[in-house]
Order: structure tokens, then sequence, then C-alpha cells
């Protein structure tokens, strides 16, 4: 069983926490790591791109000169995909990128990526985060009193709107809840701040 250490948001040690091994101790699989980062990338792609064919662009009706005696190669458009201002051939079209994992992979990754954050001593555990009204400026100090300088995601428990606006405009910190919590927002942060009640929610849904 693992023990970490938690800490008040003046960044003073309060007491540990033993996280369930089965959750937060398991031999990180780094091939399903890569599967849930690679599905979620794609998930993100809009797929809008389009590109215009032949029978798109405008003009081209007009046969450009006759078939023979010419000595010129035979051309049926002048907006075939040789000619400038042509089609584009084979090019991309609007298409759907995102396909999902089984739920299976799915809870090995994310008990994969929390693993390896414990093992590599990069998350830590908060008793509590509160704030009383909208300042970046104190979500600052409470950062720096956690001697947070890299990439962080904070965890929380549920939506606190004054948490969310706080650490909004800071550089590199990013803040989300237990049930929107992902693979790559936990591989994608150098640090993984976890609030003790998220702790609690996410190992009664993954243990």
């Amino acid at each position: 069983m693992a023990d970490v250490k938690v800490y008040d948001m003046s960044g003073n040690e309060t007491s540990t926490l033993t996280l369930n091994d089965e959750v937060f101790g398991i031999q990180p699989n780094e091939k399903i790591m890569h599967a849930a980062v690679v599905n979620y990338l794609a998930n993100q792609r809009q797929g809008t791109q389009s590109t215009l064919t032949r029978t798109e662009v405008s003009g081209g009706g007009k046969k450009p000169w006759r078939q023979k005696g010419t000595g010129h190669a035979r051309q049926g458009s002048t907006r075939s995909p040789q000619w400038r201002h042509g089609g584009v051939a084979l090019g991309p079209k609007p298409r759907d990128y995102s396909y999902s994992l089984n739920k299976k992979v799915k809870r090995i990754a994310m008990k994969s990526a929390l693993s390896s954050k414990v093992a590599e001593k990069e998350m830590m555990v908060l008793d509590g985060l509160k704030m009383d009204e909208f300042k970046t400026q104190k979500m600052v100090e409470v950062l720096k009193a956690l001697n947070i300088d890299r990439k962080a995601l904070i965890v929380l428990d549920s939506v606190d709107k004054m948490i969310i606006k706080s650490a909004a405009n800071i550089p590199g910190i990013t803040t989300t809840q237990v049930n929107t919590l992902c693979v790559y927002d936990i591989l994608n942060h150098d640090k993984l701040i976890v609030v003790k009640d998220a702790v609690a929610k996410i190992e009664e849904v993954y243990a």
C-alpha cells in the first residue's frame, strides 16, 4: 500500500493517506496508455478539412482543344488535377476520425496513468481547496506554497467555479473533475494535484 503526504493550502503537511493499490499501485502498462492517448487525440479531431474535386471547381465545361491533330496530349477539361486551378485528386474530405476503446482497456489505462504518477512521486494530495472569490493571485499563492512551478493538473471532486476560474488564466495549470478525468490530461502534466475527496471518488470508481 502506497502512502502519500496530505498538504493544506499553505503547503504544510497535515497527514498521510494510504492509497488503494488496485488503482494507484499497479504496474503501468505503457502500450495501453499509448493506445488511450492516441484514441483521445483521434477523438478530438474535427475532420472538417475538405478539398474541391474536379466536379466541384468552377469552369472546365468546354474541351480545351480538339482530340487529334494538335500535337498536344488529349484533354477533356481544364479542371482536371494536372491543370492549374484544377480540382484535387484524392484530397481529404470531411470524415469522422473517432473510435472507441473497450471498457477494460480504458480502466487499465487510467490505473496505469495514476500509478505512474504515484511511482514517480508526481502526485500530491490536498486536504481541501477552497476559494472565497474569483482571484487568480490567490491561486498563484497556493501553487507557490505547494512548490508547483511546472504544468499541473488539479483534480476536484466536483465542479467549483471559484477554483476553475481562479486557475483559468495561469499558464500550464488545468482543472478537471473526477468524472471528466482522462489519461491524456494526467500524462500531459508534470504534477497531479488531487483533492482528498477526489481520491476517494477515484478509488470508488476504479477499485
